[in-house]
């Protein structure tokens, strides 16, 4: 009896050490590897939009105001320059544990990036990801076969990051879960960088890679069979003739599904950007440009459709932490700053 006890409580010292160690070392970002992440502490069935796509997402979508000014439960499950392709696995991913009511899919990077596997960030859109089978077949369609082992299994990616460790890679156990719960995706940038307000003229509606419009009609064919609405965008950035005409055919392809799609770089005026003020460079909205569109954003939800007011409500003290959480991170910028 006393090997068995003896036993037992080893393997369970074993599993406990193996735990620490692999949470420790795993990577982390705030680019797309904690949206994944933290993703799994949110409460069951508690998201009602959920938005998707490129860093355009949590940088661009504050979501803390959503929720502060409208009461809207949302999550930024982005990924920095997400390709379609993974975007679909992290559709099926979020019905395992969400049911929402709104997919938003911002399509900037389909617009910019033509290959068909995109390594530049592809760590941000594999790590922070739960094993499962979903996710081995996400890294089949993402990886090159003879690449795979550069970034699956994920241990033998970070094992060696003892030398990289610093104090974030000792808040990620199960029991900081309300600091996890608490995060919403929301990376807010807080550089002001001018910029030069494009004029595009562009006309050509053909700029869908195969493999980009094969997942798009992936992607629309699920929510389709989900029964949740799907709201394609493009997030305000300095946009090109070139991304334009991926923009026209999404357009095109928006008509024939009846699905909604609004460009909001043809809504500057609008939303009311200061092209010297709101940008932190010419791809991201900074924190004050941000808010300004989650506000044009958010009245346009608002109206198109009826979504749950959770303020005030049990189990969703999570998002008034998050509210509080930017507060503090901004006026600690800008006292600093002064």
């Amino acid at each position: 009896m006393k090997k068995t006890v003896t036993r037992i409580a080893f393997i369970l010292l074993l599993i406990f050490t193996f735990y620490i160690i692999s949470t420790v070392l795993k990577l982390k970002s705030l680019h797309g590897i904690a949206q994944k992440d933290c993703f799994y502490w949110q409460p069951e069935n508690s998201i009602d939009v959920v938005m998707m796509g490129s860093s355009h997402i949590h940088c661009n979508i504050n979501n803390a105001l959503l929720w502060e000014k409208y009461g809207i439960a949302s999550y930024d499950y982005s990924g920095a320059e997400q390709p379609l392709w993974m975007t679909y696995y992290y559709l099926r991913e979020i019905y395992s544990y969400q049911d929402p009511e709104i997919i938003v899919l911002d399509l900037y990077s389909p617009a910019r990036f033509k290959e068909d596997y995109q390594y530049t960030w592809i760590s941000e859109n594999i790590y922070g990801m739960r094993f499962s089978s979903n996710k081995l077949q996400m890294l089949l369609v993402s990886v090159e076969p003879g690449k795979i082992l550069n970034y699956f299994p994920s241990y033998r990616i970070y094992h060696n990051r003892y030398d990289e460790l610093n104090k974030d890679d000792f808040n990620h156990f199960f029991w900081d879960s309300d600091h996890m719960e608490n995060f919403k995706g929301y990376t807010p940038y807080l550089k002001q960088e001018p910029q030069i307000r494009p004029e595009i003229t562009e006309k050509r509606k053909d700029g869908l890679t195969e493999k980009s419009l094969k997942y798009l009609m992936k992607i629309i064919d699920y929510t389709k069979e989900k029964d949740t609405t799907l709201i394609l965008i493009a997030a305000p950035y300095i946009t090109t003739n070139e991304d334009a005409r991926t923009f026209n055919q999404i357009k095109e392809i928006a008509s024939e599904y009846d699905i909604t799609f609004i460009n909001f770089n043809d809504y500057y005026d609008e939303i009311g950007l200061d092209f010297d003020t709101d940008f932190n460079d010419d791809s991201h909205l900074n924190y004050w440009g941000s808010c300004k569109f989650t506000e044009y954003f958010g009245d346009f939800l608002s109206s198109y459709l009826v979504l749950p007011d959770h303020r005030g409500q049990k189990d969703y003290e999570s998002w008034d932490e998050c509210v509080q959480s930017i507060k503090n991170y901004v006026n600690n910028y800008v006292k600093n700053a002064n």
